[in-house]
């Protein structure tokens, strides 16, 4: 499946927030069918809940007679691939992959020749983060922050552990950040931002819970079963507490979640032959993972995977995924070529594929996400008036 960037997506409901807050809307990005600019517009102040690894299929599997599931409007797709990096950048920048060009969690930045993990803002290998060597993360983002343009007091709420990262600093522009420590606090900190406005605000709060739990133990697991329930009880006693602040509270997800077992992990160290044909360790995601090939090693790039791994992977040249628009629409940034490599292996099933830096611990994931598959790629919109 190919994301929808044409009224369906989550870049199209950033147009409509962005738009709805009275900034242009984000060209060539139209607004959400399921939510219009105008019904943004007509609210005192905004609140979106970012629920990080709540796809569609959950909600509706687990949430009948909850407050998240009374309040779903739809369901809308994510971006490609359908990850926290690439589509957090996507909510905090209103454009998509295209344009901003950070495409998984693993990210070569060609600039410093080497691959980091972006979101620590660290070198893959390890070591301190970039910032603490005088390096931005904006500097390696090509779309700038939405939230500078929006006509609206802007507020971040994000763990205490990152309000002040490198990625938070960068993406987040000039909007006030603000930590909390656990979900109750989470709740009241949302409330006393609304409650205590003297003008309009908007309030984007990122909520990171469900999606560790869902990594680390699966997400059909009882663990993420019971955060689940205390989730959608405490957006049920929010959506409570906000009553008469003339509040639109829109909560979504950047990702759904599959889960898979130690059978269908392709691991590149029991691929010697394949391994020798790469100039980089994998990059993207293990489920949609960007490989950088020898020049003289594509034709045996190409055999190995379509000879070998035929049933775990589809093998794509990465040109054309961007040219077909896999990543989203119009002018590609130019640094998009060197982010996704020369091809990409898309998972079939639940397959994975992972490699492994000397000292990195080995994948142990259950729960993954970043394939193009229904549970992974689409998420809910919840809307509600308060």
């Amino acid at each position: 499946m190919r994301p929808d960037y044409e009224g369906g997506g989550l870049v199209n409901l950033v147009a409509s927030l962005v738009e709805g807050l009275g900034a242009a809307p984000p060209a060539p990005y139209a607004p959400l069918a399921a939510l219009a600019p105008a019904e943004v517009a007509q609210a005192r102040h905004v609140v979106f809940l970012l629920l990080d690894g709540l796809g569609h299929d959950y909600l509706i599997a687990h949430g009948a007679g909850g407050a998240l599931a009374a309040h779903l409007r739809g369901r809308i797709c994510s971006v490609f691939p359908p990850t926290t990096a690439a589509a957090v950048t996507t909510l905090l920048t209103a454009t998509a992959p295209q344009q901003h060009a950070v495409t998984g969690w693993f990210l070569y930045l060609r600039e410093l020749g080497t691959v980091t993990t972006f979101l620590p803002f660290r070198p893959r290998w390890g070591g301190p983060p970039l910032d603490h060597f005088g390096l931005s993360a904006a500097e390696f983002v090509s779309a700038p922050p939405a939230l500078d343009r929006l006509d609206a007091e802007t507020w971040c709420l994000l763990p205490e552990e990152v309000v002040e990262s490198a990625y938070s600093r960068a993406l987040t522009g000039g909007a006030h950040r603000t930590g909390y420590r656990d979900l109750e606090d989470f709740g009241s900190r949302i409330v006393g931002l609304v409650r205590d406005a003297a003008r309009r605000r908007f309030v984007y709060a990122y909520w990171p819970e469900f999606d560790r739990l869902a990594h680390l133990h699966g997400v059909g697991s009882a663990p993420v079963r019971a955060h689940f329930e205390t989730l959608d009880d405490a957006f049920g006693r929010l959506l409570e507490r906000l009553r008469g602040t003339d509040t639109l509270v829109v909560a979504v997800a950047d990702h759904g979640f599959v889960d898979i077992g130690p059978q269908e992990i392709v691991h590149l160290e029991d691929h010697p032959a394949l391994a020798e044909c790469l100039t980089l360790p994998l990059c993207g995601e293990p489920r949609a993972a960007y490989c950088y090939v020898r020049p003289g090693a594509v034709r045996r790039f190409e055999r190995y995977v379509t000879e070998r791994l035929d049933a775990q992977c589809e093998l794509h040249p990465a040109a054309a995924l961007i040219e077909d628009g896999w990543f989203g629409l119009g002018e590609p940034a130019p640094r998009l070529w060197e982010r996704v490599g020369d091809y990409v292996l898309l998972m079939k099933g639940r397959w994975v594929i992972t490699d492994r830096l000397p000292g990195e611990p080995a994948f142990r994931q259950i729960g993954v996400h970043g394939g193009v598959s229904e549970e992974e790629l689409h998420v809910p919109l919840i809307v509600a008036h308060c």
